[in-house]
């Protein structure tokens, strides 16, 4: 694939933004879009900070053959698919098939966590997140986020349409966030004996590229369960495998129809893009391949039905761009998290 023309935030189409002085980032009480960069250094709370109390990471391994939702599939290397010549939306992929894998699982306890008592978290997409544990241990030791645990949960392999990874992070309904309610965060607790709430104010998901669509379908699909949602450079693409005529476009559609013919759900969203980020117009020709389009109207739709957003464009930045996360990651989970508040225990 060729480098990806590099975008101008002023497009016409293009979401109205507020551009901030280089190097400056939107402000943790701010909502809407806004345009950073072109430089990109590191918050202090993305380096390991001395005398901040560092967390437990607890890693482990998760077999398939465990798995009663997600046994494993993949697809032959190099291969791809053929587009449906009936419908240039539609990839068929005859190369994919049942395949075993094993996923990597880290879980961050903060160094405040008290034993015995119910915690909120954040999931993550492709972990293990080592920089998302960095950022907490600092966060928290500065009163800017709550004592959280962060589950940072392992791909199960591949990439796209016939893959184990493009199976749980890119279909269009609530099964990845069942797969995580039912299988890994039961395993969490045991595991690392603590307990994970169950206020969906108190639980996040996040995640870059097809991890950061994942991110939001967990939310969409089960808003009972998260409420918070931090994304970079979402796939909100037509990338769904298998083809399901109810969301024909798949993440496509979230802008397209799902979000605006919605009632607004309960969700804060967290963006960002890079003016570098993907565009593949590949053989499907279906002219929903392009991820800066995909964010953009992202934003749009957020703000004409009245979500809670804050949406960064970033110059001088690529796909899922780790300058980027190094300089945004702090204040974005601060945003994230701004307006929570526990829930009162039950007696």
């Amino acid at each position: 694939m060729a480098q990806p023309p590099t975008r101008d935030p002023h497009t016409p189409g293009y979401v109205s933004a507020t551009e901030l002085p280089d190097g400056a980032i939107p402000s943790p009480g701010s909502n809407g879009n806004f345009i950073i960069g072109p430089t990109h250094n590191p918050a202090p709370e993305s380096s390991v900070q001395a005398n901040v109390p560092q967390g437990t990471i607890y890693r482990f391994t998760i077999d398939s053959r465990d798995s009663k939702i997600y046994p494993g599939i993949a697809r032959e290397p190099n291969t791809f698919g053929t587009a449906d010549p009936a419908n240039p939306a539609k990839l068929i992929v005859t190369t994919s098939h049942p395949a075993p894998y094993t996923r990597q699982l880290a879980v961050y306890v903060p160094k405040q966590y008290v034993a015995g008592t119910v915690a909120p978290f954040i999931v993550g997409a492709d972990g293990p997140d080592n920089l998302l544990f960095t950022v907490l241990d600092n966060l928290i030791a500065e009163g800017k986020v709550p004592p959280m645990i962060a589950v940072s949960i392992g791909n199960g392999s591949g990439d796209a349409q016939g893959s184990e990874r493009g199976l749980e992070y890119d279909t269009m309904s609530g099964v990845y966030a069942e797969f995580v309610e039912n299988e890994v965060l039961p395993l969490v607790e045991s595991k690392c004996r603590v307990k994970l709430t169950k206020d969906p104010a108190g639980r996040a998901t996040m995640g870059g590229s097809s991890g950061g669509s994942c991110a939001l379908i967990m939310a969409w699909y089960h808003p009972e369960w998260y409420h918070r949602v931090l994304t970079y450079s979402g796939t909100y693409i037509n990338q769904q495998w298998p083809w399901n005529p109810e969301t024909p476009q798949g993440a496509w559609g979230f802008y397209k129809t799902i979000i605006p013919k919605s009632r607004p759900k309960p969700l804060r969203i967290w963006m960002e893009v890079g003016d570098q980020d993907l565009f593949n117009p590949n053989i499907m020709r279906d002219d929903m391949h392009d991820w800066v389009v995909a964010n953009e109207k992202m934003a749009m739709v957020l703000a004409a039905k009245g979500y809670p957003y804050q949406f960064v464009f970033a110059r001088n930045a690529r796909h899922v761009d780790y300058k980027v996360k190094m300089q945004t990651l702090p204040e974005a989970l601060e945003w994230l998290w701004k307006d929570y508040r526990a829930a009162k225990p039950t007696q």
